[in-house]
């Protein structure tokens, strides 16, 4: 996942807003960030690694010292942006998503004589530039944007600075999402909402999946795109992904973790659970454990408590001992709110599992707690996800690790295990329970995740949980 920002600018500057805009996406990304803007003689781009580094402090002398009428960045894992000159004019593009089909991409584009010059860290080729050379090669910005649509598979939206302003497209399927707001200096294009609050942006327009348009300091002033669909905005957007304070499709994140924690806390309460504290991992476990406290009359606590000025999300680095490192330095436990306590904690999903294990027994239960009983905003996670970037191999999944434990080998077919009704189902949640030191586990169900969202299940990508794209992913 990254987040995008681009700003256009009335009086001739954008750089404020697209410096403070695009920090409002900082909890999207922790490896590299750039910004691009377009002045008299061309792009200027600047592009730094903020790992373990905070984006403001490591831009400020950038944002001294560029600007101009236009300008889009970056905060992600890949390096970006990329710039190009080409016959369509010079243009650097931005990119959020995962493309599934790169490799084979890559090698068609080589083989009709593309050469690409922006090599990441790990040797592997840009996803931004190979965009960009899709671009470069069609009649026009806008058809060649519409040509990227055409060949990936996977999950891209993108902005696209050029003299005339931004392209701005949404993905086709609606995965990612991208607003467009107004203040007075201008215009704004964003990944999250959360940006607009502080900088006096107010939306004006979501972009529908597979839109296109060209925004310049006069507003939209071109619109091209594919057919609209209701698209399948990712339901982690939600559960986890998004900043609490963000709207997607108008509906705001933080009440969508209340409505998911009060659903599971209806379920305890029909089975006659009860406990006397109730928690959230922090950031993005709180709102579900508030909608759940608030429901379910069992008092709201903060016996994990995270320290925020250095430590950012744990989940979003990709090598697995800083993940662990960060989860367990970040948090730190209250042992006289945990003492001789049962503690209900929520949290957004289990992937691995590695973290949470560590928090039940060396914060909970190492300070005292009687019981702990976790309850998961989502349905267990089956599958990796194939549109954007985060865990990429079943093996790594806890509950695909249950699965081979009780099975005593991978088996091809877990349609079995996706059931809620099967006694595999429940086998599986008691052996990932057993895991984790947990005394229950509860996941949500399906169908009251997308209740606590808002939006019908057909309207949201389930891919994680069933393994089904499209209509099909909603049918189990």
């Amino acid at each position: 996942m990254s987040g995008i920002f681009g700003a256009a600018s009335r009086k001739g500057n954008c750089i404020q807003s697209l410096y403070y805009g695009l920090d409002y996406h900082s909890h999207l990304g922790t490896d590299y960030a750039g910004m691009a803007v377009y002045r008299d003689r061309g792009i200027e781009r600047k592009i730094h690694d903020i790992r373990g580094e905070n984006f403001r402090p490591k831009f400020r002398h950038d944002y001294e010292r560029m600007g101009g009428p236009y300008g889009i960045g970056v905060i992600g894992y890949d390096i970006q942006p990329v710039v190009l000159s080409s016959r369509l004019g010079v243009f650097s593009v931005v990119i959020n998503g995962n493309i599934h089909n790169l490799d084979a991409i890559i090698a068609r584009l080589q083989s009709e004589g593309s050469t690409f010059a922006e090599i990441q860290p790990d040797s592997t080729i840009s996803p931004a530039e190979v965009i960009a050379e899709i671009i470069s090669r069609a009649d026009s910005l806008e058809s060649g944007i519409l040509s990227v649509f055409a060949q990936i598979e996977g999950s891209v939206s993108l902005l696209a600075l050029t003299k005339d302003g931004i392209y701005a497209a949404r993905d086709r399927e609606g995965h990612s999402t991208l607003v467009i707001g107004e203040n007075g200096d201008g215009f704004a294009v964003t990944t999250e909402t959360t940006a607009f609050p502080n900088l006096g942006f107010r939306t004006i327009a979501e972009l529908a999946p597979g839109d296109v348009v060209l925004i310049s300091e006069r507003g939209i002033v071109k619109r091209c795109g594919t057919e609209p669909t209701l698209g399948r905005p990712c339901a982690f957007l939600w559960i986890y992904t998004s900043f609490p304070a963000s709207s997607i499709h108008g509906i705001n994140v933080e009440q969508a973790r209340y409505r998911s924690g009060a659903l599971l806390a209806r379920r305890d309460r029909a089975a006659g659970f009860t406990a006397d504290i109730v928690s959230g991992v922090p950031d993005s476990g709180v709102g579900h454990a508030i909608g759940y406290a608030n429901e379910s009359g069992i008092p709201y606590a903060r016996p994990l408590v995270k320290y925020t000025p250095s430590w950012p999300r744990s989940y979003m680095p990709s090598e697995q001992a800083t993940r662990d490192l960060i989860a367990n330095m970040k948090l730190i436990a209250i042992p006289e709110l945990i003492r001789d306590k049962r503690i209900v904690l929520c949290d957004d999903s289990i992937v691995r599992g590695t973290q949470l294990r560590r928090m039940i027994k060396e914060k909970l239960l190492a300070n005292g707690a009687r019981e702990v009983h976790i309850r998961i905003a989502c349905p267990p996670l089956v599958f990796p996800c194939i549109y954007n970037e985060s865990t990429r191999t079943t093996k790594e999944l806890a509950a695909r690790k249950a699965i081979r434990a009780l099975e005593g080998s991978d088996i091809p077919d877990v349609t079995e295990y996706l059931d809620t009704r099967s006694a595999k189902f429940g086998k599986m949640v008691s052996a990932i329970a057993q895991e984790l030191g947990a005394d229950s586990l509860l996941y949500q169900d399906i169908g009251d995740m997308a209740a606590a969202i808002g939006r019908p299940i057909e309207g949201i990508c389930t891919y994680c949980w069933t393994g089904c794209q499209g209509s099909a992913a909603n049918t189990r």
